[in-house]
């Protein structure tokens, strides 16, 4: 029985080792007769936490918030455990808005996330939205098994830029650090020494070093993206796209740019785009096999 425990008081003793402090969540998928199940889900507010899928050859969950954002200190921190076996879609209800912050005040929010032994993770939430003079941060930290598979898509905007408003924050942090186990055996804890950084990818965008619309820095584009592709379940997608890139022509100012890199296990790739649209387009045609991993497609009502 899944047990969904939204805004339990930091008191309740049902789940002494769980800390249900405000903004915390935790969303734990095991594979249950034959089927991904979700067993545990918790969150407290300002975090919400849905699973409109909660047993099937995937399960899903969707972050939310109560006040459609974060204000000035709002900080997040959300954990998964992806049993063996298991398979999971972590997405996010709408974009992350984050909005200004006359007191200085960063929002923050942190995510780790244990894959175990075959399992995999796509982990997509919708594009961070900064506004003007907001501050952001945020640090993710996946540790997997070494034949678990991971899907990660971090990206963000350049905040209300139909309004004009464009790289108008005061500062947007954010830090990825992707761990494999080195044995399959190997203890299931992140703070393992078992496990190996095969990624760490971190990102400063700080006004007080300059205009950020300046033509050597975000110049023209609206969104950034980054995705992995990590684990032996994705090698042969993650070749494939390795090979499309090699072969794409280079355009000056084209609208929407791109390039990849081999990383230990898998794939790291970069997306810019002018247009939020044409990042979200280019994104979902690079990662058309994930619908078939899952049993569905979780975009089709949404890009």
């Amino acid at each position: 029985m899944t047990k969904s425990l939204n805004n339990i008081s930091p008191c309740d003793g049902r789940h002494p080792g769980l800390p249900v402090a405000p903004g915390f969540g935790y969303l734990e998928v095991d594979r249950v007769d034959g089927q991904s199940t979700v067993v545990t889900a918790l969150a407290s507010s300002p975090l919400k936490l849905l699973t409109p899928r909660h047993r099937g050859t995937s399960a899903w969950g969707f972050l939310a918030s109560f006040g459609g954002g974060l204000v000035a200190g709002d900080r997040i921190h959300f954990d998964v455990r992806i049993g063996a076996g298991a398979r999971c879609f972590v997405g996010s209800q709408s974009s992350t808005k984050v909005y200004r912050n006359p007191n200085g005040l960063p929002c923050e929010h942190v995510t780790r996330a244990v894959l175990g032994s075959e399992s995999l993770l796509v982990w997509a939430p919708d594009p961070v939205q900064a506004f003007a003079g907001s501050h952001y941060r945020q640090n993710q930290q996946f540790s997997m098994a070494p034949d678990a598979g991971l899907v990660l898509i971090d990206w963000f905007s350049s905040g209300r830029a139909a309004r004009g408003e464009r790289w108008a924050f005061s500062k947007y942090q954010s830090r990825i650090e992707i761990r494999r186990g080195r044995t399959t055996d190997g203890p299931t804890t992140p703070d393992s020494p078992e496990f190996e950084t095969v990624v760490l990818d971190s990102l400063l965008l700080d006004s007080a070093h300059g205009p950020l619309t300046a033509s050597h820095r975000m110049g023209r584009f609206n969104c950034l993206a980054t995705f992995l592709l990590i684990g032996p379940q994705l090698s042969e997608p993650a070749q494939r796209f390795l090979k499309i890139l090699e072969q794409e022509p280079v355009t000056p100012r084209s609208s929407l740019v791109f390039s990849g890199s081999p990383v230990k296990g898998g794939i790291l790739v970069r997306v810019a785009g002018e247009h939020m649209e044409q990042v979200s387009e280019r994104i979902r045609q690079c990662l058309d096999f994930v619908p078939e991993m899952l049993g569905d497609d979780p975009w089709a009502r949404k890009w």
